[in-house]
């Protein structure tokens, strides 16, 4: 996400590296080389350069205290104005405590309307929602279908009706949601190839029929500013509430996710980057701003971690490494928890100072599956007692894992010198220490 924006950015932000102040020059150097950079991410010409402005106005006079340099202070510029761009202050997706809560999702067609609506419900159901998705799109062949299937992955219900009339599907939604005693109902509507009358007077009516709560509008990142101006064109005649940014983990430059709410006015509310249905991140400027200037999102990445890694499994692991008694199952769950948390690349991008060194690195999500066959392909004895494995028993995990003997020979070689490092740390009282850090409160 931003991977290509950010390198730039840091790039640019050399020229003032190891100066020992900030002067009109460096930061004019800079600042020109930063515009260039946000034109390229196609950012609304009129945002970058107002943004350069205000960046300018903090940065010149500023002194720089002994301790920090001239290139923290312009990051620290960068960041805030970053910020104020992407919205200031993080906007909460507004549910009603009681009654029926109704979520309406608008948008162009191929934005990922269907699929984000599946994700928002997948979201809202682990937060105990009680949620309903109603499949208004009733005119693009299959869209039905594909919500029902995305439902049926997520274990959530679809409502849907035969007639091809999107306010009766939208209508009757909320009496299916009353009837089964949902409180949440959130409602996939149809898009189009450009904006037009019909749809518009459409949408208005089924918005004035349902009377949501939130209504999203789903932008395609990879649009650039076409999209911001087809979410202006929507924004005036429906006048959604909140925006969706799709697509962020593909070519996307930037320019949306840094231009829209500046244009339109309304908040960007999620992010959805990736393909599988837990890839949905709640949006907050100022961790957005830290990921764009390659300082990662330490708190995002606790924050996925607190939601996906059971505490207990924590514990039980916690006290195995105590007693130095880890073993290959113990390894082969904690895979599996680190693969709820979502692809490795969105995980590694929120560690700070990861984004420049993956530079052109080819991130493999499924780097861990041979490591899983590996395991696998032991028998339960192997697997809690790892010395066992001797010449014959390897070549048999092999051939059963479709590895090759090397490959076995590697991991149990990288989790042989992982337990030499637990057993030190036991010795010097840092295990105990180290999980308790990691605990979350």
């Amino acid at each position: 996400m931003f991977e290509d924006l950010s390198l730039k950015l840091e790039k640019a932000l050399k020229k003032v590296t190891g100066q020992g102040k900030l002067t009109e020059n460096n930061i004019s150097d800079t600042l020109r080389e930063i515009r260039r950079v946000l034109l390229e991410a196609d950012v609304n010409y009129k945002v970058a350069k107002d943004f350069i402005e205000r960046v300018s106005l903090k940065a010149l006079g500023k002194d720089v205290l002994n301790s920090i340099t001239p290139e923290q202070l312009i990051i620290k510029i960068l960041h805030d104005e970053l910020t104020d761009l992407l919205g200031s202050e993080h906007s909460q997706l507004k549910l009603n405590s009681s009654g029926i809560t109704v979520i309406l999702i608008v948008g162009l067609q191929g934005s990922g309307k269907t699929t984000f609506s599946a994700k928002l419900a997948n979201k809202l159901k682990a937060q105990k929602r009680r949620v309903l998705l109603a499949a208004a799109d009733v005119y693009r062949p299959a869209a039905i279908e594909q919500l029902k299937i995305l439902g049926e992955q997520i274990d959530v219900p679809v409502f849907s009706v035969f007639e091809k009339d999107a306010i009766k599907a939208a209508k009757d939604s909320l009496k299916e949601a009353k009837t089964n005693n949902l409180d949440t109902v959130i409602i996939d509507t149809a898009g189009r190839l450009h904006v037009d009358e019909n749809m518009m007077a459409e949408i208005s009516k089924i918005k004035e029929i349902v009377n949501p709560a939130e209504t999203l509008f789903v932008v395609d990142s990879m649009t650039g500013q076409d999209s911001v101006n087809s979410a202006k064109a929507f924004n005036e005649s429906v006048d959604f509430d909140g925006i969706v940014l799709t697509k962020l983990d593909g070519d996307a430059r930037g320019g949306a996710a840094l231009s829209i709410k500046s244009i339109i006015g309304k908040p960007i509310k999620f992010v959805s980057n990736g393909e599988k249905l837990k890839d949905l991140e709640v949006f907050f400027p100022d961790r957005m701003a830290s990921r764009i200037l390659g300082k990662g999102d330490i708190v995002s990445f606790v924050e996925k971690a607190q939601e996906t890694i059971d505490e207990r499994e924590v514990e039980k692991l916690e006290e195995k490494l105590r007693h130095n008694k880890f073993d290959f199952d113990d390894f082969l769950k904690q895979i599996k928890m680190i693969k709820k948390m979502g692809s490795l690349s969105s995980l590694l991008g929120m560690i700070p100072g990861i984004s420049s060194q993956l530079k052109n690195a080819q991130i493999d999500d499924n780097a861990f599956s041979k490591i899983e066959a590996i395991i696998n392909s032991m028998t339960l004895k192997e697997r809690v007692f790892p010395k066992i494995l001797n010449g014959g028993r390897r070549k048999r995990i092999a051939k059963g894992s479709g590895t090759s003997i090397q490959d076995v020979n590697m991991l149990v070689k990288k989790f042989n010198e992982m337990k030499k490092m637990i057993s030190k740390l036991n010795k010097k009282g840092l295990a105990g220490t180290l999980f308790n850090n990691l605990k979350f409160n």
